[in-house]
């Protein structure tokens, strides 16, 4: 009986939807784009109206093969790709393939992937809107554009590899630009006083802030309106002042404030806050919640999406949802954690409708303590962040009690030099007590700056008007203005969600890039430029200006969110742009410059090797920056930009176990390092063994606990790996043992934790929760089993895709070509390839695409 076809992106999402739609349906996988522009040429032509030109990449060959038989057996099909731009586009290039009409093909669009959701979609199914896939083609274009035009120029003029992006080189632009305030910054002393009081019975120690000396108030700081104490000596005058002076209360006002908790996830903070406080990257994060969202076995149940789409703009929570969330709430918290009407939340991003749901689970009632035991670690994770915070929105709000107290300390006469009579000083203090915590009681949110904690309590005693207070000590402190802080990947998504650049869904893929390219790198987790990232966001700025411009870029953000709603046309958007672009394209590629600075300073070897010698330059090498002679190659001077001479490569005694040249010792970008001498032909680097904690595996009792290094970052396990898999993410101490069961104990962050109970210790020590030795080994248990049923279906997967390569490559050795069709495939082969393409263009097909989606 023929079937309807349904087709989704991955096949995780198809596996947990044909469960939902039943036997009349076959749900299959596009895997992501199946067309996309050709990598070897433009694919776009600007004097055709921007005619694309699609082709279907190599990895999406099979894929569509096995759309095009499952189509042929269809009676119908419908389109359930996601719910968003780029869903919108797979939608019509699937159509497109399977010779449907694209105006009249089935489209459904669900935001989460539960029975409900998914039968309520398929029974109103609407038509693909072609507002969405013109503004979906039009950033594709855009980044195509800029990519494939500009990064030729970066290869030849600044260093093989580069490349450009609309979006991604902003996103440099920003990091270089605050790197530069950072080095131009220049500290500003200033002086704060504190005076530490109490009332004369009871003694009740605490401390208040001078903020008015006799001839006005104080600044704050030095970017605040104000009298400065610049120095020490202002400072240490008044001190001396306040520790002859009487203080007294001179008002006292109380008030309650009150706390309401942050709106639900969307894309963007869903990533700032699994950086802060999960320390995971955007792309990390992305994955992990593409997963819960696509569906998680369940025991019971089968599979189950666990939360709604996360590529959303919205901070709507669903009328059904925000119920049982006050169920949940009631039963879990009590009645005093309960609100009497729901709280909801506005939108500011004017295209959230696309994705009209905030990040949430799809049931509040799938608590995380439920999903313990199913869920991996990264997922067990990021769904306990998306729960607590989803939840959180609909408790109550916190409490604080807050107190200002107002003194005045007055100084006797002569207490500051010069002063004809007595000093009035004004000081101020402050309380804050948390009397109810609300929402806090189950989430609070993370912060870029972990010093300023604005929930933080300090309890002053009772003081009334006119009370007489005790001085104990005069406390002068020294402080210096701050630079700003360099990005971290949460501030960098949040400055460029506020900026308006990009969208929240290609963050993940931006950040990776620029990294990737080298053009910044993570160092503490801030985002730090390399010299390749000065030298190209320069070059950008000088010959276009436009394309790393913050406020064009917003610009064109919205000229595509114009498309999206149908109030502006794709190709007078597109022309617009380019113009502009073609003009400072051929202006730049005269005046584009290979990168060099000269230095008033002459090369100390030619004179030694019978030369005249060239004035040193600064050039930019695989490494960064290096200081070199202009009449290289005759003249091999190099030198680091610190001075220091570059050391010859040593050779070794030892013998490369790839290709038996001799092994070498050189300094590369980290530092020096043991490899080939036959690089570049042999990339073989000498790693150096894992170190060994000397302590012995509590899983097999055999091995050793090793520490090991990924990209991911450092774990340690057994070195028996993979007879035995133990492994953890913190370091294992070798002592103390834990005092419940004599396991091996975990050092955490802020904790210590029992890797054979579960019980944890804070530093000092100290049990701050109980064990349970047999939840712990079920769950290492579960974990065991996940990990060698993922190396299995890993290995199985493989294995066909072996075979399949192997008999297609039989296939055509069975024909003989002539020798007239080898002339013909030669020929045509030399078209293709880009030595042959016509000026200009000639390393477009070698040059990465940059594009940002």
């Amino acid at each position: 009986m023929p079937k309807t076809l349904v087709v989704v992106e991955s096949p995780a999402k198809a596996k947990t939807i044909e469960r939902y739609l039943g036997p009349d349906f076959m749900v299959r996988a596009s895997y992501g784009h199946i067309r996309d522009l050709p990598k070897s040429k433009l694919g776009v032509d600007p004097d055709r109206d921007f005619t694309v030109e699609y082709e279907v990449p190599e990895r999406s060959k099979e894929h569509v093969a096995v759309l095009k038989r499952a189509m042929k057996s269809a009676d119908g099909l419908v389109l359930a790709t996601d719910f968003d731009r780029e869903g919108e586009a797979i939608a019509m290039h699937v159509a497109t393939l399977l010779g449907e009409d694209t105006k009249q093909a089935d489209r459904v669009t669900f935001t989460e992937i539960t029975r409900d959701a998914i039968l309520d979609a398929f029974a109103h199914p609407r038509r693909i809107d072609g507002n969405l896939t013109d503004a979906q083609e039009a950033r594709r274009i855009l980044d195509r554009l800029v990519g494939y035009k500009i990064s030729p120029l970066l290869w030849k003029r600044v260093q093989p590899g580069l490349s450009a992006g609309r979006v991604q080189s902003v996103a440099v632009r920003l990091i270089v630009e605050r790197e530069r305030e950072i080095d131009a910054f220049v500290p500003v002393e200033y002086w704060s006083i504190d005076v530490r009081l109490t009332p004369e019975d009871p003694e009740q120690p605490f401390v208040a802030r001078l903020v008015q000396v006799p001839d006005g108030k104080l600044a704050v700081s030095p970017d605040k309106k104000g009298i400065l104490l610049g120095a020490q000596g202002d400072a240490d005058t008044h001190a001396a002042a306040l520790r002859d002076a009487s203080y007294r209360v001179t008002a006292v006002e109380k008030k309650q404030r009150k706390r309401s908790p942050s709106p639900p996830f969307t894309t963007s903070t869903l990533q700032q806050e699994a950086a802060r406080k999960l320390g995971f990257g955007a792309r990390r994060t992305m994955q992990t919640a593409q997963r819960l969202y696509e569906g998680i076995d369940l025991p019971g149940e089968g599979s189950v999406g666990l939360i709604t789409y996360m590529r959303t703009d919205s901070v709507t929570i669903a009328d059904s949802a925000l119920r049982e969330i006050a169920e949940l709430v009631k039963s879990e918290y009590g009645e005093r954690y309960t609100i009497a009407e729901a709280r909801r939340y506005k939108t500011r991003s004017r295209n959230a409708q696309e994705a009209h749901e905030a990040i949430r689970p799809t049931s509040a009632m799938r608590t995380p303590q439920r999903l313990a035991t199913v869920l991996e670690r990264d997922q067990l994770r990021l769904y306990t962040l998306i729960w607590q915070r989803t939840v959180a929105t609909q408790m109550a709000e916190a409490k604080f009690d807050q107190v200002g107290v107002d003194i005045e300390a007055v100084a006797p006469v002569g207490a500051r030099t010069g002063d004809a009579g007595a000093s009035t000083y004004g000081l101020r203090a402050t309380g804050q007590t948390l009397v109810f915590d609300g929402f806090l009681k189950l989430y609070r949110e993370g912060r870029d700056d972990e010093k300023v904690d604005e929930d933080a309590e300090a309890n002053l005693p009772e003081l009334t008007a006119e009370q007489a207070l005790r001085m104990l000590e005069v406390v002068p402190e020294q402080h210096f203005t701050q630079p700003p802080p360099r990005y971290s990947e949460a501030s960098l998504v949040k400055k460029l969600e506020e900026e308006g650049i990009g969208r929240p869904s290609t963050y993940a893929s931006i950040i990776s890039t620029i990294q990737d390219r080298g053009y910044v790198r993570l160092e503490d987790r801030r985002f730090k430029p390399e010299d390749v990232g000065y030298v190209v966001t320069d070059k950008l700025i000088e010959h276009f200006p436009d394309v790393v411009d913050v406020n064009f870029t917003r610009f064109m953000e919205k000229e595509l969110d114009d498309i999206a709603e149908g109030q502006l046309g794709k190709v007078q958007m597109l022309h617009e742009f380019n113009a502009p672009f073609e003009r400072a394209l051929e202006k730049a590629e005269d005046s584009f410059e290979r990168y060099q600075e000269d230095l008033d300073e002459l090369c100390p070897l030619c004179p030694t090797e019978g030369r005249e010698p060239g004035k040193l330059q600064v050039k930019l090498g695989r490494y960064g920056k290096f200081i070199g002679c202009p009449n290289y190659p005759e003249c091999r001077y190099i030198r680091n930009m610190d001075g220091s001479e570059r050391p010859e490569p040593e050779m070794l005694d030892e013998k490369c176990p790839d290709c038996g040249r001799q092994l070498q010792r050189r300094v590369g970008r980290f530092g020096p390092f043991i490899g080939c001498s036959g690089y570049p032909d042999c990339h073989y680097i000498k790693k150096d063994p894992p170190r060994s904690l000397e302590i012995t595996c509590p899983q097999c009792n055999e091995g050793q606990i090793v520490e090991k290094r990924t990209r991911f970052g450092v774990f340690y396990g057994c070195d028996r790996y993979p007879d035995c898999d133990f492994a953890v993410n913190n370091e294992p101490l070798k002592e103390p043992r834990c005092p419940v069961d004599g396991s091996l104990l975990v050092q955490r962050p802020k904790s210590i934790r029992c890797w054979g109970c579960g019980a944890e210790f804070d530093l000092d020590m100290v049990q701050t929760k109980e064990g349970d030795p047999d939840a712990e080994a079920e769950a290492r248990a579960a974990k065991s089993a996940a990990r060698a049923a993922r190396a299995a279906a890993k290995a199985a997967k493989k294995k066909p895709v072996t075979r399949k390569k192997a008999a297609a490559k039989k296939k055509p050795a069975a024909k003989k070509k002539t020798t007239s069709t080898k002339k013909r495939a030669t020929a045509s082969n030399k078209k293709d390839t880009p030595s042959a393409a016509p000026a200009g263009s000639a390393s477009v097909a070698a040059a990465p695409s940059g594009d940002d989606t």
